[in-house]
């Protein structure tokens, strides 16, 4: 079963989060075979992460639990929330895949949260800088509550473009960069 997680910063925590940098990289290092995209989100006008997305496969939503909120940035306090959800990978590759490579360009989070009827639950034609696509799904892979995206695009109105509009409560796009040792 695939997950999406995303941690977000709590406000004033670049200064641990740098100094448990370590600890986080050797804690994915653990995960290593079961990671399908990795990085974290940030404010480039201020040059501090925002947040971290981990795409991961694991055997239930228990473990997916456990592996968010066993993280040391979250144990020490880094992150004020975290959003876990099942995740279906359309693209069927992890980030190291993808063929732009992992440097060059915009690259972007798009989160739509929504409820309901589900929407985009197909890539759009002619976005060859889908890095990584998927609904966003309950615990039990049964309904759809938004979809996430991580893409390359010119900038973030053409990233937040590659979802339906009208489909979401919200959508969300956040600057984001691989991330890991590879």
């Amino acid at each position: 079963m695939e997950f999406f997680c995303f941690h977000r910063d709590r406000p004033g925590s670049a200064g641990l989060r740098d100094e448990l940098l370590e600890a986080h990289w050797s804690y994915m290092d653990g995960f290593e075979a079961e990671l399908i995209a990795r990085g974290p989100t940030l404010d480039l006008d201020a040059d501090v992460a925002t947040g971290s997305v981990h795409i991961v496969d694991l055997p239930d939503p228990a473990r997916a639990r456990a592996f968010a909120f066993d993280e040391p940035n979250y144990q020490a306090g880094v992150y004020r929330d975290v959003m876990v959800r099942r995740w279906r990978n359309v693209l069927g590759r992890t980030m190291w895949e993808f063929p732009g490579g992992r440097e060059g360009g915009n690259r972007y989070l798009v989160l739509g949260l929504g409820a309901g009827q589900a929407a985009d639950l197909t890539p759009p034609r002619g976005q060859d800088g889908l890095i990584a696509y998927g609904p966003l799904l309950s615990d039990d892979g049964e309904a759809w509550l938004g979809t996430a995206v991580l893409l390359l695009a010119p900038d973030a109105d053409a990233a937040r473009a590659v979802l339906t509009p009208d489909r979401y409560a919200a959508v969300e796009v956040h600057d984001w960069v691989f991330g890991g040792r590879r």
